[in-house]
């Protein structure tokens, strides 16, 4: 069923891009002067046809820090216009499907399917089960937690369609519930193995069919199979990627400690955990350029330190106090664990 929403779609007060620095070119040379946008698209994706960094994307639309964090949604069949004057250029989007008018300062109906049907920033599919899912928690929260006393039929495994037994589970936090098993402890390199948080592995949802001393559920999904003492936590509500991707506006350096799927050589497309969180002003949508150290010897056998070097940028759409996970949106050679991350 289609829902009416209407969304007001503001005229916003455009920066000019700088010139005077020729080190610092935001245009792509290849630009186009308009692009509609399709089913697929990302801001991230957009945002690369035009700029040369795409993470500058606020500043060509002269978005403030609150609308960096709640832009106006983009959709499918949207018109973007590049427009360049003497002082520099800027984006907006076309008012109909001509592209011969900006947006006006008025109220504009749009009738769409729901409220997500708008473009997100990065690859929806690649981020979605960090979007749901706890990922990073404390040593000991998951100790009280309900767990698996058996499987029905006496099976050792759970797997989905599946009926669970399961111990301490309390009625007022709601229905469903997802499954997780402790996993491996996530440590600061630059504070002598500081314990930032542990890793939950997520093993699968479930559904409560009755409460009692011993509840009854049913597995509705099972990544991995679910065995006795796996535990459950209540299952979060969904966390929508809609923030514009954009450096932090200030100096930020931490490391990559971890990736998901252990992979030894880290690549585009990649989910990594960082040693930075909420705590030192990370958010979601801030995007990180990635950096290598480099060594050489000298004539007389010195190793020397050469200046790091870049090797890609990662976009952060999961900020926990300590932690957060980043999709690695460019790489340039192979990126490793341990390698910094700092503002671009």
């Amino acid at each position: 069923m289609q829902k009416l929403i209407i969304a007001t779609i503001f005229l916003l007060n455009l920066l000019n891009i700088a010139t005077a620095n020729a080190n610092d070119i935001i245009l792509r040379n290849d630009s186009p002067s308009r692009y509609v946008v399709v089913p697929g698209d990302t801001l991230w994706s957009i945002a690369s046809k035009f700029l040369k960094d795409p993470w500058r994307w606020p500043e060509v639309w002269g978005f403030n820090r609150e609308q960096v964090k709640n832009p106006h949604k983009i959709y499918p069949g949207d018109i973007i216009l590049l427009e360049t004057t003497l002082s520099g250029a800027r984006l907006r989007l076309a008012e109909d499907a001509e592209g011969i008018r900006t947006v006006k300062l008025s109220p504009r109906i749009r009738n769409e399917q729901s409220s997500t049907a708008a473009i997100s920033s990065i690859p929806a599919t690649a981020i979605e089960p960090f979007l749901s899912q706890p990922l990073v928690i404390e040593k000991d929260s998951l100790t009280n937690a309900p767990y698996v006393l058996s499987a029905s039929e006496g099976h050792l495994a759970l797997t989905t369609g599946s009926k669970a037994y399961i111990h301490g589970l309390p009625k007022d936090k709601g229905m469903t519930w997802q499954v997780f098993r402790p996993g491996k402890a996530l440590k600061d390199p630059d504070q002598k193995g500081l314990i930032l948080g542990y890793e939950a592995i997520y093993l699968g949802n479930a559904k409560v069919e009755v409460f009692d001393t011993i509840s009854t559920m049913t597995i509705t999904r099972a990544a991995e199979e679910i065995l006795k003492g796996d535990r459950l936590v209540p299952a979060p509500d969904t966390i929508y990627n809609n923030y514009v991707p954009h450096a932090p506006d200030f100096m930020i350096k931490g490391r990559i400690i971890s990736v998901y799927g252990g992979v030894t050589e880290i690549g585009r497309g990649d989910i990594v955990t960082l040693n930075k969180g909420e705590s030192h002003g990370l958010e979601m949508g801030h995007v990180l350029a990635i950096y290598q150290k480099n060594q050489a010897k000298s004539l007389r056998g010195e190793t020397l330190q050469l200046p790091d070097e870049r090797a890609g940028l990662v976009f952060v759409f999961r900020v926990f106090d300590k932690v957060a996970y980043a999709l690695v949106v460019q790489s340039t050679q192979p990126i490793r664990i341990l390698d910094a991350v700092r503002t671009p």
